[in-house]
This record gives C-alpha cells, sequence and structure tokens, in this order.
C-alpha cells in the first residue's frame, strides 16, 4: 500500500475510533486512590469495563487481559483476587437455557456502590465549602483570620455541615460581627467549654446587654468576673 492509501486507511481508522470507544466513570479516576487501588488494579477495572462494552466479553481471558495491560498472567490472578476480596467485583455464574452451556461474568456492582458513597461524600460536603466560599474574606488574607479555621483549630477537627450553618447564621441572621464571635470562642476556651451551644449562649447574652464590640465584650466579661469574686 502507498503511502496515500495508508492516508486514507488512517483517515478511515480515526473516524471509526468512536465507534469503539468505552464509557469510562469519572469517578473511578478521581477516587481510586481512596479506594485503596494501585494504578495497575485501576487499569485492570477499566479494562474490564471495556472489554464488556465494546467487545461484549463478560469474562475475558488472563492472556486477553494480558495482551491489553502488559502484566504478566500471575500479577493479573492477582490483581483480581484483591479485586474480589475487597468486593470491587465478584463472578456470576450463568446459564444459557437455549446452549445449556453455563458461563461466567465479572460483575462490577461492587465496584459502582463503592464509587457511588464517594459521590454521596462529595456532595455532602459541597454545602461547607459553600458556606466557607461565601464567608471567605478577601482573597490575600491570611489563613489564620479565616472564621472557620480558627473554629476547627480550637475545637482539634473539621467543622460538620450543621456547625458550619449556625456560625454563618450567626454572621449573616444575627449579625453578630465576626471579631465579636472570635472573642466569644476565646471565652469558651476559658471556660473549657469548647462547643457551639455555649458560645451561642454567650453571644446571646451579649446582645442582650448591649455588647457590639470587642471592647465592649472584655468590659463586659470583666465586670461580670469581677462580681463573682465579690
Amino acid at each position: 500500500m502507498d503511502s496515500a492509501g495508508w492516508k486514507t486507511w488512517a483517515e478511515g481508522a480515526s473516524s471509526g475510533l468512536g465507534a469503539g470507544m468505552a464509557v469510562i466513570p469519572y469517578v473511578l479516576l478521581q477516587h481510586y486512590r481512596k479506594l485503596k487501588l494501585s494504578d495497575q488494579e485501576t487499569l485492570l477495572l477499566i479494562h474490564l469495563i471495556s472489554f464488556k462494552q465494546v467487545e461484549q466479553k463478560d469474562f475475558p481471558t488472563l492472556e486477553e487481559l494480558q495482551d491489553v495491560t502488559g502484566a504478566s498472567t500471575q500479577s493479573i490472578a492477582q490483581s483480581l483476587q484483591k479485586l474480589l476480596k475487597a468486593g470491587l467485583i465478584s463472578i456470576d455464574e450463568e446459564l444459557d437455557a437455549l446452549q445449556n452451556i453455563q458461563y461466567e461474568r465479572y460483575n462490577l456492582s461492587g465496584l459502582y456502590e463503592k464509587l457511588g458513597r464517594c459521590l454521596a461524600a462529595q456532595e455532602k460536603r459541597k454545602p461547607v465549602q459553600h458556606i466557607r466560599q461565601k464567608h471567605q474574606e478577601a482573597p490575600d488574607q491570611e489563613e489564620g483570620h479565616n472564621l472557620f479555621i480558627i473554629f476547627e483549630k480550637e475545637f482539634g477537627r473539621p467543622l460538620s455541615p450543621m456547625e458550619c450553618e449556625t456560625i454563618s447564621n450567626w454572621i449573616d441572621q444575627d449579625r453578630y460581627p465576626e471579631e465579636l464571635i472570635r472573642m466569644a470562642l476565646k471565652e469558651a476556651v476559658f471556660a473549657g467549654k469548647v462547643h457551639l451551644r455555649y458560645i451561642d449562649r454567650i453571644l446571646l447574652e451579649w446582645s442582650r446587654n448591649r455588647v457590639k464590640t470587642v471592647n465592649d465584650a472584655k468590659a463586659y466579661t470583666q465586670k461580670f468576673r469581677s462580681s463573682g469574686r465579690s
């Protein structure tokens, strides 16, 4: 075949590539590390999906998997065993009633269930991320001045979505200044009661007594402590 013929062949092949494409879940590429999968195990799963979609082969042989992965059949068998043990794949036995032939196929529902949980966890984090972005101060602001980060440092753990919503409501609905919220957090730490209910009571008490600034809060707290000692 001359160069013109090969060019025509290449053009035909390129136009036909779309017909042989496999659809790989993007969430698998995003979260395979969270599932404690190695690169080789992930590639093996991708090929199992591809064999099913493109070649209609539900149970490719070790040799067929070796051809597409380049790994040894022993290594592939070990990877498949790990995937089976992890519940990411299973092997179903089916019976062809017409031909009375029993055959096996790989079932990837376990993988899809675990990926679904990853997606759910990702969606669950979105409200927290949205609240953080909404109340993020100037882009070049130091991390230590972000209200949510300060709370997480004092709590020693990430904030829950409900806790983020509570802090957001203090700012948006109750209109407490952020510096006053930080001051209330310090008072809670000082009292050894680091939880939002106690901080909310402090803010409510200050609001009732017209405490609007950090200086007001310091004066009120000093007066309260002095009266407690007398």
